[in-house]
């Protein structure tokens, strides 16, 4: 059975830096071993914020392009998301999710969640 947990949300001022982690326990196969950070505020829809494909590479929502760096430890299944100059309209519910991505397109299909994170910024 596959797993995500995520840590890492919490409180900051405008111009800080969290750290997300998401541990990802069983086993994904390819093609559905893209990984990715999502979010959520209230009354918005749900974004996509980063993804990393199996081949490690990356793409980033053009909000946090250049503030966010998404990275992954193959070794320890866990996939980060470095928030650096957050902003208040940052503030959201942070998801990681597992699925297949098709290049060029994007998700194909999102098929395990993690429960989510908090993170909120204050102007």
């Amino acid at each position: 059975q596959v797993r995500l947990v995520e840590s890492g949300g919490g409180s900051v001022e405008a111009g800080g830096s969290l750290r997300l982690t998401c541990v990802v326990s069983g086993r994904i196969y390819p093609p559905y071993n893209s990984l990715g950070w999502f979010r959520q505020a209230p009354g918005k829809d749900r974004e996509e914020v980063a993804a990393i494909d199996g081949d490690g590479a990356t793409t980033y929502a053009d909000s946090v392009k250049g503030r966010f760096t998404i990275s992954k430890d193959n070794a320890k299944n866990t996939l980060f998301l470095e928030m650096n100059d957050l902003k208040p309209e940052d503030t959201s519910t942070y998801t990681c999710g597992a699925g297949r991505r098709i290049k060029e397109r994007g998700w194909y299909s999102v098929n395990y969640w993690g429960q989510g994170t908090q993170v909120t910024v204050s102007s």
